[in-house]
């Protein structure tokens, strides 16, 4: 077993720490390494509970006196003369309320753990939220549209309006809890009498007991069924960026709202164009002749063809920008810019009178007509002076 770190170090905090500090490092950490805020992490986890068992022992003044006079010994039974009071995922003593630490994340405030304050477990909780990908082309993203997509949600009971009875009946409160959804245990030690808290057996920690439970939802009091939406999307979304249908999620527990449907967009890359942020980039092939002579090409894009006039002696990579022609900002007035990169493109299998013309065409040029070429030269020069 790994070794234990300090109380106060686990906090951050050192000893003299006032019950003040000790609230606030705890509410921070606790909101930092929460499971549900890190699912999967199984660090996080282990730290979480590190964070509540150092606040069970420092928020509690006889645990911290026993604690600052015999360390470990004084608090936990494993090292021989222990209080017995659960930590970790057990115990979040010195009254803090993790309904007010999580309450907007789940809705009907935080319960299920023992020690401190617990939520009522027949308080209104919010649905839980569905997830879908929707795959978008370039142009739907840039310029919106609208999609339908079907989900599979649950829906408060038509026939039991969520309560899980039987039409004609009601839940009872549960006789052994009291509508707590949990049962206080005491146990005598060395240092005192110490409670706990566990989850009711006989209601299954919900407060109430169903007596004739519902027979199209068999008590649960909700129904799984598909539905199709309609979704709107803006224009000038980008991918991996999400919208909510607000309350198109699953139906809330107790009387609580439903949650949302969050899709998030799958853009497919274009052959042509690339996003930087709401600019577009496009590559432009032109002839030899167009980068010298200067000519009009044609030039995509996200609205259509557009002329631009290339000056005479382009080089290859020369980038132009076209001002507005980007894409939209998303939920906000105007747009990016497009840029046009032109690549010179040098022509491939001359014939004979091709390769005369251009020969007789190089035999009349001279240094000063290459600008890159003539610094070139000159650098060439200096350095083998």
């Amino acid at each position: 077993m790994a070794e234990k770190r300090d109380y106060y170090e686990v906090l951050g905090l050192s000893k003299g720490a006032s019950d003040d500090e000790i609230k606030k490092a705890y509410r921070k950490l606790a909101k930092k390494y929460h499971p549900d805020l890190n699912p999967g992490d199984k660090e996080a986890e282990e730290k979480f509970k590190e964070v509540n068992e150092a606040n069970d022992v420092l928020s509690n003044p006889e645990k911290r006196q026993r604690y600052d006079q015999f360390g470990f010994a004084g608090v936990d039974p494993n090292y021989g003369a222990g209080a017995g009071g659960g930590a970790g995922f057990g115990g979040f003593g010195g009254g803090v309320d993790l309904g007010d630490i999580f309450g907007d994340l789940f809705g009907g405030g935080f319960g299920g753990f023992g020690g401190g304050s617990r939520s009522n477990p027949n308080a209104p909780r919010k649905g839980s939220d569905i997830r879908v990908r929707i795959e978008l082309t370039f142009q739907e993203a840039a310029h919106g549209c609208k999609k339908t997509i079907t989900v599979n949600a649950q829906e408060t009971c038509p026939d039991c309006h969520g309560s899980g009875a039987a039409p004609g009946t009601s839940p009872t409160t549960c006789p052994d809890c009291g509508g707590r959804g949990f049962v206080v245990t005491q146990q005598r030690t060395p240092f005192g009498v110490m409670q706990s808290q566990r989850p009711c057996s006989r209601c299954g920690g919900k407060g109430k007991i169903i007596q004739d439970p519902c027979k199209k939802c068999r008590g649960t009091g909700r129904n799984a069924r598909r539905k199709t939406l309609e979704v709107n999307i803006p224009a000038g979304i980008d991918d991996d960026q999400s919208i909510a249908l607000r309350g198109q999620g699953d139906a809330g527990v107790n009387g609580g709202p439903a949650g949302d449907v969050i899709v998030t967009a799958a853009v497919r890359p274009d052959p042509l164009f690339e996003r930087d942020g709401y600019d577009v980039w496009v590559k432009v092939p032109i002839t030899y002749s167009q980068a010298v002579l200067g000519a009009s090409v044609v030039v995509p894009t996200i609205d259509g063809k557009v002329e631009y006039q290339v000056p005479e002696g382009t080089q290859s990579g020369t980038r132009f920008r076209l001002r507005g022609k980007g894409i939209q900002y998303l939920n906000g007035r105007g747009r990016g810019d497009q840029y046009v990169v032109v690549e010179v493109e040098i022509p491939k299998k001359l014939n004979k009178n091709q390769r005369e013309a251009l020969k007789n065409f190089e035999a009349t040029l001279e240094d000063s007509n290459y600008e890159q070429r003539k610094g070139f030269m000159k650098k060439l020069k200096d350095m083998f002076r």
